[in-house]
């Protein structure tokens, strides 16, 4: 007992090590959950549950480092003493940025790769215009609102953020505009999430 207890604790440290079990244990109940059911076809269904859980674990990681920002980084900066705000602005937010961006990135490539695997891409490209009825609009809405919300990510707030961290040298005036124009897009990212959120709960669960 004792032992395992040692070996979690030496797994729990690393991150690396806990993400490689994590993972290790999703595969576990993946071949017992297909070889206990007496398997199921990879086909065209296996893989668009495959990038739907891609897809929700990518987008897990973009809202959550967005709402982490907006809740909890953003509003307690000036409760920071001065002396101790570097370690925010050095290391802190350019880690959380990293994974933020690359987060968005694949979550709207997951989610387009999704909507082409099960035939509706064009349908909620087109808000269901014409053809494809309700859930086409919900789910093409949300699809739109995610494009426009990594397209904040990458072409503004990402740009800006490299400024104000002072990843790219820029005078001290141009350094608190760019502070501030990331901060009100990733606002304006979060007044977006539930909204995009809600069409696509509302497109998988009420049509």
């Amino acid at each position: 007992m004792l032992y395992i207890k040692l070996r979690m604790s030496g797994i729990l440290q690393s991150l690396s090590k806990t993400i490689h079990l994590s993972l290790g244990l999703s595969i576990l109940l993946f071949l017992g959950l297909y070889f206990g059911n007496d398997g199921f076809d990879i086909d065209q269904v296996f893989w668009s549950w495959l990038f739907r859980y891609i897809h929700v674990i990518v987008a897990i990681m973009w809202i959550g480092l967005l709402w982490y920002f907006n809740f909890v980084q953003i509003p307690n900066m000036a409760k920071i003493p001065d002396e101790q705000k570097p370690a925010i602005g050095k290391v802190i937010a350019p880690a959380a940025l990293f994974w933020f961006r690359w987060a968005a990135l694949v979550t709207v490539v997951s989610g387009l790769i999704l909507a082409y695997l099960n035939g509706y891409v064009h349908q909620a490209m087109t808000l269901g215009i014409g053809s494809g009825g309700g859930k086409a609009t919900a789910i093409g809405i949300g699809m739109w609102l995610g494009i426009i919300m990594a397209f904040n990510v990458w072409f503004v707030i990402w740009p800006n953020q490299k400024k104000a961290l002072g990843i790219v040298e820029v005078e001290a005036d141009i350094k608190a505009k760019s502070a501030k124009t990331a901060m009100l897009f990733s606002r304006t990212n979060t007044l977006l999430s539930l909204p995009m959120l809600l069409t696509m709960v509302i497109a998988q669960n009420l049509y």
